[in-house]
C-alpha cells in the first residue's frame, strides 16, 4: 500500500522543532484519510458513535481553522439564533460536510427546545 508521505512526515515532529519554529499547525494537521480508517475500525469494533464522531473530523479537517472555531462558538449556549445555525448547516453543506452540517441541525433543534438560542 502506497500512502502520500504528508509535509509532516517529511520532518522529524520533536519539541526541539516545535519550539525551534520548525513546525507549524500544517505540519499536525490530521489527515481526513487516516480520520476515515479510524472510523473503519470504530465502526467494525461496535461503536458507531466513535465511528460518527471520527468521520465529522474527517471533515474538519478538511475546513480552515478559522472555520472550524467559529463553528465551535456558535455551538455555544445563547451564542447564535435559529437563523445563525441555520446558515451555519447551509455553510457546512457547501463546504462538503454534511456530517457536520447535520449535528449542527440536530444542535439547532434541541437548543430551541431547552432555550439555549440568542
Amino acid at each position: 500500500m502506497t500512502e502520500k508521505i504528508s509535509a509532516a512526515a517529511s520532518r522529524e515532529i520533536t519539541v526541539a522543532n516545535a519550539v525551534d519554529g520548525k513546525l507549524g499547525l500544517g505540519d499536525l494537521r490530521m489527515d481526513p484519510a487516516a480520520l476515515a480508517h479510524q472510523a473503519a475500525v470504530a465502526a467494525e469494533g461496535g461503536n458507531p458513535q466513535l465511528a460518527e464522531n471520527f468521520l465529522r473530523a474527517a471533515e474538519l479537517a478538511l475546513i480552515d481553522d478559522e472555520q472550524v472555531m467559529a463553528l465551535y462558538e456558535a455551538l455555544r449556549p445563547h451564542r447564535s439564533t435559529a437563523a445563525d445555525l441555520d446558515d451555519l448547516r447551509t455553510s457546512l453543506l457547501a463546504t462538503g460536510a454534511p456530517r457536520c452540517a447535520a449535528l449542527v441541525e440536530q444542535a439547532a433543534a434541541v437548543y430551541a427546545r431547552r432555550g439555549l438560542l440568542r
